[in-house]
Order: structure tokens, then sequence, then C-alpha cells
């Protein structure tokens, strides 16, 4: 069974990507580990070839920025890093570059592609998500934040990116998924104030053009914490990777959880509560389907 890892990245190091760590946390089941690195501003190259490992193999693109339209540039980079994996790879496994895998779900996920291996009806695996938000101490909890998506799929030449690159189709239609116990750790909204400002006003140019950006977001914008609706307290362990990472952390972070509630109007709060007592998100917007 031959799995491949795949991913894609530019201006890594300008915009604190935690990338190496994204990779090193599952390169240790990958036997190969595609990286489609765009043309960058910054050392983002180097860093990648930093990483002491004859799994991974670099292919360098060029990021087409005129593909503002809800963010497809990074499903056709997505695409990009994915065409370039081996023909005989049976499963592929992505991850971005914000994102973790704790070590101690490595062994279920190895598990979950044994036993589904010769399942036809199987085209992928689904996720839980934990989205870290301010601080590596607190999760966004909140119908604002998806909860699952496909982070494994098994090999197919049909297989592409979907919008902007939150998950996978065959074909342009939804993908056959067994959930699995295993967790993506996400971090991109962990960042110090000033970090936060900056990545959300990157982020949103892939999304809207110089107008809008100018309007919305400008130069001195200052992103607004409120927007998580819910955060909880996280008591568990972070994958082993990340660790550093965040024991460097040294930026305060406080917030009102009743200020955060009062954002969510009475229709939400009535919906997150249903959720809370049956775990059923009424309406959820799912990509895929649970088989």
């Amino acid at each position: 069974m031959k799995i491949s890892g795949f991913t894609f990245i530019r201006n890594a190091v300008k915009n604190d990507y935690p990338i190496v760590e994204a990779i090193t946390s599952i390169l240790p089941i990958c036997d190969e580990f595609v990286v489609a690195v765009g043309k960058s501003d910054d050392a983002t190259l180097a860093l990648i070839q930093s990483i002491p490992s004859d799994k991974i193999r670099i292919i360098e693109t060029v990021w087409d920025d005129q593909q503002r339209e809800g963010g497809r540039t990074f499903a056709l980079e997505t695409d990009k890093a994915y065409q370039a994996i081996s023909p005989d790879t049976d499963w592929a496994f992505y991850i971005q570059g914000d994102e973790c895998v704790h070590e101690k779900d490595l062994s279920a996920i190895q598990q979950a592609m044994e036993t589904y291996a010769s399942d036809s009806a199987v085209e992928g695996l689904l996720f839980h998500y934990k989205h870290f938000y301010g601080s590596y101490n607190y999760e966004a909890v909140s119908r604002r934040w998806y909860r699952r998506e496909i982070r494994v799929v098994k090999y197919a030449k049909g297989i592409h990116s979907y919008r902007d690159a939150q998950g996978f189709r065959l074909h342009g239609r939804k993908i056959q998924v067994k959930l699995i116990p295993a967790t993506i750790y996400h971090y991109g909204w962990v960042k110090p104030p000033q970090g936060m400002s900056k990545k959300v006003r990157n982020f949103q140019q892939f999304y809207h053009d110089d107008t809008w950006l100018e309007t919305h977001v400008p130069e001195d914008f200052t992103f607004d914490l409120s927007n998580a609706e819910r955060l909880t307290r996280f008591d568990g362990t972070h994958p082993a990777v990340a660790q550093k990472r965040i024991d460097s952390m040294q930026w305060p972070f406080h917030f009102d959880p009743v200020a955060l509630r009062q954002q969510m109007s009475l229709r939400r709060q009535l919906l997150q509560q249903i959720e809370d007592w049956t775990g059923w998100r009424i309406g959820e917007y799912c990509n895929y389907k649970i088989i």
C-alpha cells in the first residue's frame, strides 16, 4: 500500500505558516510527499528544501493571482501537487500549510487505509477538526466552523480539489467517505494580533479585487477577534511537531465569552443549543457523502 502526501505553499516565511510542522506531522506514514512551492517573496523554497527527508519531492509553480473568485487559486495549486503524485499511489494524504495531525492518530489513519483499501465504495477518509483561535489554548466551536473534511482520498485520475481547496470531488460529484477517529489540528487563526490582521488581508486578496480590499481590509485594518462566536478551553495535548511553536507564543490573549455569544443571533444560539444537546448540526453543509 503506497501513501503519498501532498500540499501547496507560498510565502510561508512572510506569513508565518507552520508548513514544516504540517508536512512532518504526516511524513512518517507517507512513502513520498509532493510539495507545490509557489514562486515566493521570501525563503519558502529554501525552508521546504531544509526538511531532512528523501521522501519529499518539490515542484515549483507560479500562482495565477487573477483567479480571485472564491479562492480558486488554492484549488488550482492543490491540483498541481496532486497531479505530480506517483501513479502507483493507493492513498493520497492532503494537508494544508496551517494544519497538523497528532502522532497518536497516525496508527488509526493507517488502519483505516488498510481496512478500506479493497472496498471500492469508499473513495476517501473524513477527519474531525479542531480549530484553534487566538491562542493554542482555545478552540472555536460553533456553527461558523466546519466540523469535518476530507483529507485522504483513494488515488484516481478524476479526483480534483473543490472550490477554495476545502475538500475534493471525483469527476465533479461528492466523494463517498468513511468518518475515521482522527483529527486535523487547524492553527490558521493562532497568530499575534498584528499577524492575524496581516493574515486576513493577505487571505482576502484571493477572494476579492483591489477595490474591495481597500474598502474592507485596508493597510491599517485590525482584525476583530469577536467573529469566533464561541471559544472553549482546550485541555488536551498538541501534536509534538507543533510544540516548539506553541512554547514560543508570547502574546496575551483575552476575550469576553459573553460578548462573543452576543455576536450570535437568537436563531444561531438556538441552533447551537440543539447541536450541543443532540450532536445534530441542522442544515450543515457537507462536501462529501458519508457511507
